[in-house]
């Protein structure tokens, strides 16, 4: 509780900013903009999950369970587009498709069009647009959980199934899709918080969503209390979500009880369903990674000497230090706090379910909350050590690198808690009780018990909160000390002045230091299954 304290305190000061007096503007944006934010913000989260759901649910099951041309190189290769920040999605692909890119300028001088009046072309900077980029680099989400339930999944369950008339995809469909919805669940939720906190493409298509409300109430209209205000309402979308999801599994059981993991009996396709599988799998790679890459390495090769001329070694190595320490400290925070809410009672669980709700928060706003519990600490440190020994201390925490990775580990919590309650939650609680009569305590139960079991899970949230870490954008802006810059604040600064060939070795950066470690993470996964992966 003392954790889940510290991890919700930030979320508490936001809703102590929205009850202080906001001079009306609450009641100004209810009977104004308010109705269209919803409106919008749930197209977004109902086209994005249906998107994340069906692309990362298929090509986990595909390459989990089918043996197909290229199936290795994309069970590695499907992560990659988790590297790419949605907003460099956004650039790249309007300055490919908008009415000067080259695509539509190609279209007109092939078939003679003079202007736009001639012909019909998708807008990219409307709702449609925003829903594709986003789940271009978010299905990974769903493909980390759901492929990782997949593999623990006992090969006898699917083969009892076969045994009784069930076919490929029937045994799909109701057997391991069922057993494998606890982590699908939390996949799609993520997916779901992260459509909710994204400004950067949301901004750049116009598309009027609660996070540019937000941002437009606290800059443009000046006020904190009417931005907080609408970070509860974004609060209360997410509440409504977890307790549906949770509502409609009450009565169901995922546990496996069962100690006969052999080889996963993957089948061959035909040569036709073979070449659909590979452009299935191969067409989310492409778009999602492979082509952004390929334009922000064209924009690098040319503009380098520019980016290097600043102190881009330097701000390499804070992404990187950030990003790594944030990591670990959120995988064990993560899984204490998972733990403790499997083994405590309801008070216990509800104060995590709290804890873990600054996800839903604007990275930006949450900042706000991060820095008033920081800067009443630092005031009272400052009062206590100038009124007993007369010595000023001035602001230990804020504006510190101590201030951003707070930040980080309220804003990511959810990621590694998610994953770490997904993982406990596909062990019998049969196997504590057994543990503990072998005279065992509870932290001899998780160390010896459920990390062994929890690998995948763990290194699953370790590795999204990493590549988020590096992502990262407004938070980091607010809260990091003078004089210092990340990757991210780097490539924004460039990319709000439309310089994108500017800083696109800076973005390139951040992709290419998210592939590593989501390489290391799937090659860990093929590991983790007992008996071994497949079989032929």
């Amino acid at each position: 509780m003392l954790v889940a304290a510290l991890a919700a305190a930030p979320v508490a000061a936001i809703a102590v900013l929205a009850l202080s007096p906001s001079d009306g503007i609450w009641h100004h944006l209810a009977t104004t903009v308010l109705p269209g934010y919803v409106v919008t913000s749930l197209t977004l989260m109902v086209g994005v999950g249906l998107g994340t759901a069906f692309g990362g649910v298929a090509t986990a099951w595909l390459v989990t369970m089918y043996r197909f041309p290229g199936r290795r190189v994309f069970e590695w290769a499907l992560l990659l587009p988790l590297a790419v920040p949605a907003y460099v999605n956004a650039y790249v692909f309007t300055d490919f498709l908008e009415y000067a890119g080259p695509l539509q300028t190609a279209l007109r001088d092939v078939f003679g069009w003079t202007n736009r009046q001639d012909y019909w072309f998708p807008e990219i900077r409307s709702a449609g647009g925003a829903i594709a980029m986003m789940t271009l680099v978010l299905y990974p989400y769903v493909y980390l959980l759901a492929r990782a339930a997949f593999l623990s999944q006992p090969a006898c369950v699917l083969e009892v199934s076969r045994t009784l008339g069930k076919g490929p995809w029937a045994s799909f469909f109701r057997v391991a899709l069922p057993l494998a919805r606890p982590a699908i669940a939390v996949g799609v939720s993520l997916v779901l918080m992260e459509v909710l906190n994204d400004f950067g493409t949301v901004d750049f298509f116009a598309v009027n969503t609660f996070t540019a409300g937000i941002y437009d109430v606290w800059m443009n209209m000046n006020s904190t209390a009417g931005a907080a205000q609408l970070a509860l309402v974004l609060l209360l979308f997410v509440v409504a979500l977890v307790l549906i999801e949770r509502h409609s599994r009450r009565d169901q059981r995922f546990h496996q009880t069962t100690t006969r993991y052999k080889a996963l009996p993957t089948q061959p396709l035909g040569p036709a369903a073979g070449a659909l599988a590979m452009v299935f799998c191969a067409l989310p790679i492409a778009l999602g990674f492979v082509f952004p890459a390929a334009v922000l390495g064209r924009y690098a090769l040319q503009h380098y000497q520019v980016t290097l001329e600043g102190d881009f070694l330097l701000h390499a190595w804070h992404s990187l230090a950030l990003a790594g320490t944030s990591a670990l400290v959120a995988v064990a925070v993560g899984l204490f706090l998972a733990y403790g809410a499997r083994l405590g009672g309801a008070a216990t669980r509800a104060g995590v379910r709290v804890a873990s709700l600054g996800y839903a928060v604007p990275g930006a706003v949450l900042a706000v909350g991060v820095i008033v519990p920081m800067a009443a600490l630092d005031n009272s440190v400052d009062g206590f050590m100038r009124a007993t020994f007369g010595i000023p201390t001035g602001l230990l925490l804020s504006g510190t690198v101590v201030a951003v990775g707070y930040g980080y580990l309220v804003r990511f919590l959810a990621l590694s808690y998610g994953a770490g309650e997904s993982g406990l939650a596909r062990v019998t609680p049969a196997m504590d009780g057994a543990a503990r009569t072998l005279g065992a305590t509870p932290l001899g139960v998780l160390r010896r018990v459920h990390l062994p079991m929890l690998r995948g899970s763990l290194l699953t949230g370790g590795i999204l909160v990493f590549v988020d870490c590096m992502k990262e954008l407004p938070m980091t802006v607010i809260l990091r000390p003078f004089n210092f810059e990340t990757l991210a604040t780097f490539v924004h600064q460039y990319a709000s002045d439309e310089l994108l060939e500017e800083c696109a070795l800076g973005a390139l950066a951040i992709v290419a230091v998210g592939v590593l470690p989501v390489v290391f993470l799937s090659r860990s996964l093929r590991g983790l299954r007992p008996g071994g992966e497949e079989a032929s």
